[in-house]
């Protein structure tokens, strides 16, 4: 299957890295496109892939588009598309519903990813219209599932969703730096301050397959110790309110309220 990428972003780049490691099971040939940046042609060289001139081209050459745009960018995407396509979407906060307006001829699917894709270690959301036939859907599933777990959802879950699960990376990431810099602060070496960091919250993300959050942090926190001594100072600070705040602000982003 040639998959073509119009728009050439962080989010298509760790798709694209992520396929590209993925063997003989990824996409036989990659195709990008952008605005004017350069990075089609950077991203094209990285990962062997191609990049074009035209988003025109790019849909006559592939099997299966996807979209990596800004949301105003659909009516573009949208000139470009041609009977019979399959298009993914990743078009924040817009829905099955617009994009089917605008693409009637397409069998389309809106997809929200987060970085891990790159690893494929991601996490994809994914939508799609009952219409669609069933061959299709395997095409496309088969394909995503090479970059992480596939999550197929209702349209109306994937804005929160993608709060949940696409920004976390973000979050997660703010949160081993504080940690990390706090250590280092005590005489850590920074370097080794933030592996120490990482591989703890790698294994405590293999932990919350078996304990649930509270029963994790009961396990770690004995009564009277020092992860305790920690955990109300976290909750002193707020700590749980900033995390849910910031999944509001992010919902209220793609809302535009």
């Amino acid at each position: 299957m040639v998959v073509g990428f119009i728009g050439s972003g962080n989010m298509a780049a760790g798709m694209a890295r992520g396929w590209n490691a993925a063997g003989a099971a990824s996409p036989e040939k990659m195709l990008f496109t952008d605005s004017g940046s350069g990075r089609a042609a950077s991203l094209a060289a990285e990962v062997g892939g191609e990049a074009v001139v035209t988003n025109e081209e790019l849909v006559s050459r592939s099997d299966m588009v996807v979209l990596a745009l800004k949301p105003a960018g659909l009516m573009l995407a949208a000139e470009a598309a041609k009977q019979g396509e399959i298009v993914v979407s990743m078009l924040g906060a817009t829905s099955e519903q617009k994009l089917r307006e605008a693409m009637p001829d397409v069998d389309v699917f809106r997809l929200m990813p987060n970085l891990g894709v790159e690893l494929g270690r991601g996490t994809l959301c994914l939508s799609h219209h009952d219409s669609i036939d069933a061959n299709q859907v395997e095409k496309v599933t088969s394909l995503l599932s090479l970059l992480g777990k596939v999550v197929e959802m209702a349209d109306e879950d994937m804005d929160a969703a993608t709060a949940v699960m696409g920004c976390t990376p973000a979050y997660f990431a703010l949160a081993a730096e504080a940690i990390a810099e706090a250590g280092a602060a005590d005489g850590l070496d920074p370097r080794l301050a933030l592996s120490l960091v990482v591989e703890s919250m790698a294994g405590a993300a293999e932990l919350l397959g078996s304990y649930s959050p509270g029963a994790l942090r009961e396990a770690v926190a004995s009564p009277g110790g020092s992860t305790e001594a920690g955990l109300v100072a976290l909750d002193e600070n707020g700590a749980a309110d900033a995390f849910r705040a910031a999944v509001e602000a992010s919902l209220n982003r793609m809302r535009g309220t």
